[in-house]
This record gives structure tokens, C-alpha cells and sequence, in this order.
């Protein structure tokens, strides 16, 4: 979506809205399975004593792939942004700085952006996930598994040990 920001540019204290869907197929993610309705973005552009920045808040509906046990489950993000914008950048270092088109902003690309940067690395279906057991596989959320505990080889003469004093 462009936005015309040619009405504000000049004029501090003014504002322009907006709201969006933004692309699904730029935002999948490995854990991201699907989204049950298009990540949906609204906010505005402001300029602030000839600063332009972009505040609003992107909202996305998903079903992600647990990282530990591989269940799927329902995932809201409610993401707030801020974003500064530059119709010049000289100042190159800063990398949190979006150009301008002319007088437009690419405002579904800077979302998406933002949207990308803020996805979290591992995606857990609870915080407490107890993930798959290496050995057999099962779901160690719905329980311990049977699988007796390796001895560390380094161990194995201190189980020995303990092994005689049993008998």
C-alpha cells in the first residue's frame, strides 16, 4: 500500500492514517504454518517538528509449529511499531530509518519489515514445553517416557558403585 505523505511532509502537527492487510507469503516463517486471516496493520504517520515517524500496531492470526514437541497451535501477535522515515539518507548508519519514495511510503513494505525483524526465533506452544524425548520420540508433555536414562560413559564406573551397594 502507498501512502501519500505529500500533504504532511511540510506541515508539523499533521498526520496521515492508515490501514492494511499485509502479504501472507512474505511473512511465512518456518514455524509460521498458516495465518487464519490476513496480518492486518493500522496506524499513522505523523510528523513531529519535521520528523516523520509511523506508530500503529500490526495484528496477526496464526496456527505455528511448536519447536520442541511439533504440535500445531493457535498463535495471536498483537505487534506495536515505530518506525522513523527519512525522504533523504545521508545518515546511512542508522538502519532503523525507511526512505521515502518521493513524496510516498511503501507503508505495507516497511510493516512487513518490522513484522519480519520482531518474529520470535522459536516459536513453543507453552512456555513449559517439555519437548520430545531424544530416544523414543513420545510427547514428554503428556507424560515421562520408558526409556531408562544413558549413563554418561564417564560415569559408568561410579554406577558400577552404586550398582554393588543395591545387592
Amino acid at each position: 500500500m502507498k501512502l501519500d505523505l505529500s500533504q504532511i511532509i511540510e506541515m508539523p502537527g499533521k498526520s496521515v492514517s492508515f490501514l492494511t492487510d499485509l502479504d501472507m507469503e512474505r511473512l511465512s516463517a518456518p514455524s509460521i504454518q498458516s495465518f487464519t486471516t490476513p496480518p492486518h496493520a493500522e496506524g499513522k504517520v505523523q510528523n513531529t517538528a519535521g520528523v516523520l515517524t509511523l506508530t500503529g500496531t500490526i495484528h496477526a492470526d496464526m496456527v505455528c509449529i511448536c519447536d520442541r514437541c511439533g504440535k500445531a497451535f493457535h498463535f495471536k501477535k498483537d505487534l506495536p511499531v515505530e518506525a522513523k522515515l527519512a525522504a533523504d539518507l545521508s545518515d546511512e548508519a542508522d538502519p532503523d530509518v525507511f526512505p521515502l519514495e518521493g513524496d510516498w511510503l511503501d507503508v505495507s513494505d516497511v510493516l512487513e519489515t518490522l513484522f519480519i525483524l520482531a518474529t520470535d526465533a522459536k516459536f513453543l506452544c507453552k512456555e513449559d514445553c517439555a519437548g520430545l524425548c531424544p530416544t523414543c520420540g513420545k510427547d514428554l508433555n503428556e507424560g515421562p517416557c520408558a526409556c531408562k536414562k544413558e549413563v554418561d560413559p564417564r560415569l559408568a564406573a561410579l554406577s558400577q558403585l552404586l550398582d554393588k551397594k543395591d545387592e
